[in-house]
């Protein structure tokens, strides 16, 4: 009862006594659970990202121009060799370490279940995370020893993602080198300031992007876990990619060779008009403009050679030296908003589908990392040998183009 009472204070205190309508209507375990929830609410954050919200996100500012980047295309053979070998010297001694951020669900794709999950059709029938695991463990056993694997995951399908690894015995990997870490999550605040009820005992919350990565990574001693191992580098990459390098000697010896604390790799768009963040600087520092953020003329300007000069897209494959990582987790990102139409409940009880945005989602951004350093390292890569993302449930990016490409790759034997 107390901790009820102090909830239901700090709640009227910020003018969300709403939270609490119909607490005499739960269940026990409902009244319990929805405690713990208020409880963990940091309503002052909550009334900023509001204010932040009402008075409209201050876009970017500062000058655009574009940004250095490696192709691996045109280095020698000799330095690609020094930078696998190099990179390969620090998986060794365990000093690397993977993270996957997978805490969404495969619904587009007509998938219950954790997208990790998910099965694109291949012979063997493997899921999503069997494919970066089984990458792991070849890069593993040439390595000598096995590579720290963290997987962040959401509320809303931990439970899951960790059941399904139990079944499978971890894919043969380590039990002991797989580590699980939830996402956060914010609630949603409607047009009027009011933290959104999606039923009588549930708020509705967003996970808060994968921005929100570092300060999980900290809260959840993932990077504490990572000093003990003596980790120095690690590479921080999404689920749906079925050509991800996750375990990548070349880029590591890029990146600590050339003195880089940070680094993303980069495509070539398809063409001026792909929906896709590109590098660039903005004030001087490294940065990812939207597709929706430059004019026409910058999408479509192309150097000498032909090439665009603000065409290299962000794949979300970045790297980073654990003490700018733990920084990050320190100081945290700063939150974007987005509006949605969230169903809420309403004066009567009931639950209402609103036909048009009525609330507030916010989501921080990993590449805002990139703006807190001087200089990062982008190596440009080629799009069919790493980049087969599953996003939708046909078309483009879909199961059937990843699984193409998959199979081109491995015909080739690519995916080490």
């Amino acid at each position: 009862m107390t901790d009820y009472i102090e909830a239901k204070k700090r709640a009227e205190q910020y003018g969300q006594d709403h939270l609490f309508r119909y607490y005499d209507e739960l269940t026990k375990d409902q009244q319990n659970a929805l405690v713990e929830a208020v409880s963990n609410v940091d309503f002052e954050q909550m009334q900023g990202l509001y204010q932040m919200a009402k008075k409209g996100e201050v876009s970017g500012e500062g000058a655009i121009t574009p940004i250095a980047v490696t192709d691996k295309q045109t280095v020698s053979e000799e330095v690609l060799q020094a930078w696998e070998a190099y990179g390969t010297k620090i998986m060794q001694e365990g000093r690397f370490a993977a993270v996957t951020m997978a805490g969404g669900q495969g619904t587009r794709l007509g998938h219950n279940g954790p997208k990790g999950t998910y099965d694109i059709g291949l012979p063997g029938g493997e899921s999503l995370f069997q494919i970066q695991c089984d990458r792991l463990k070849r890069r593993s056993e040439a390595c000598g020893r096995s590579i720290p694997w963290y997987i962040m995951t959401s509320r809303e399908n931990h439970n899951d993602t960790v059941a399904f690894f139990e079944a499978h015995d971890y894919f043969g990997y380590n039990k002991e080198d797989i580590l699980f870490f939830r996402q956060f999550m914010l609630p949603m605040i409607d047009f009027d300031g009011k933290i959104v009820m999606d039923s009588k005992a549930t708020m509705k919350e967003g996970a808060d992007g994968h921005g929100g990565i570092f300060r999980a990574m900290a809260a959840c001693g993932i990077v504490e876990d990572m000093r003990k191992r003596g980790v120095e580098w690690i590479f921080v990459g999404g689920i749906d990619n079925v050509l991800v390098k996750l375990c990548d000697p070349t880029f590591v010896g890029f990146l600590a060779k050339n003195g880089y604390r940070l680094g993303g790799k980069s495509l070539i768009k398809r063409d001026a008009k792909e929906k896709a963040g590109v590098f660039c600087k903005r004030d001087g520092k490294p940065y990812v403009v939207e597709y929706t953020e430059i004019s026409d003329e910058m999408a479509e300007l192309r150097d000498e050679k032909g090439t665009f000069v603000y065409g290299d897209a962000h794949i979300l494959c970045n790297m980073f030296r654990i003490d700018a990582l733990e920084a990050m987790g320190n100081q945290g990102l700063p939150y974007h908003v987005a509006v949605k139409k969230a169903a809420y409940v309403g004066d009567n009880g009931e639950v209402i589908t609103p036909e048009s945005p009525n609330a507030y989602k916010f989501e921080a951004f990993i590449f805002d990392a990139f703006s807190q350093y001087d200089e990062m390292g982008i190596l440009r890569v080629e799009r069919e040998t790493e980049f087969a993302p599953v996003k939708n449930k046909s078309g483009e990016d879909s199961p059937e183009t990843a699984r193409d490409l998959y199979t081109k790759a491995e015909a080739r034997n690519a995916l080490d």
